[in-house]
């Protein structure tokens, strides 16, 4: 189990229900617990020879941490658009943006050398009229679609990405463990009707 999280969520704009907001917390404590059995931010001097973690050793920075800081914005396409265009070149909205605070194995390595500070993980922004037009699109649940899209952002604030293959497919393995820890279906599955 992951240190205990203090996350602070904003809602700026958009019509987020109080059931989408609740679900998009429980995702990510999903993800951190999902991501501190798969190994996520250990310190590899202290990482067990076998590659394997263990839960006694205590070396992940998800679980020496006193807390665990994400922030996250509920927002809408506007404001995800200057985000996305200003951040990543993109004049578009997009469904869900990660701004990790460790970008390196420097910035953990300075978490470790002051052990009594929170464990600032970053940001996540997610667009809602994105994220339901992709749902509809997608024959998904909106709930659903946000709880993956909460899933992947927090994954991406931890180390995962999906820039080449193999980190995609672990990335999306570890989603999918994830998600069915939580009663989700694959949300990686061809929509029927639709050719792979």
């Amino acid at each position: 189990m992951t240190a205990p999280l203090d996350l602070d969520l904003e809602v700026e704009a958009g019509d987020w229900q109080q059931e989408e907001i609740a679900a998009i917390e429980a995702a990510i404590i999903a993800a951190l617990d999902g991501a501190l059995d798969d190994g996520a931010l250990w310190d590899d001097d202290a990482h067990p020879t076998d590659g394997t973690p263990d839960e006694g050793d205590g070396a992940s920075l998800l679980s020496v941490a006193p807390v665990i800081e994400v922030g996250v914005r509920l927002s809408d396409d506007a404001s995800v658009r200057i985000l996305n265009r200003d951040y990543r070149d993109k004049d578009k909205p997009t469904n869900v943006l990660s701004f990790a605070a460790l970008e390196s194995a420097d910035d953990a390595d300075a978490f470790m050398m002051a052990p009594d500070m929170p464990l600032m993980l970053g940001d996540i922004v997610i667009a809602r009229e994105t994220c339901a037009r992709e749902a509809v699109e997608q024959n998904k649940s909106l709930k659903n679609h946000l709880v993956h899209l909460a899933v992947h952002g927090t994954l991406h604030l931890v180390g995962y990405d999906h820039m080449v293959d193999d980190e995609a497919e672990e990335m999306e393995e570890l989603e999918r463990q994830i998600l069915a820890g939580l009663g989700i279906d694959d949300p990686y599955e061809p929509i029927e009707d639709e050719p792979v």
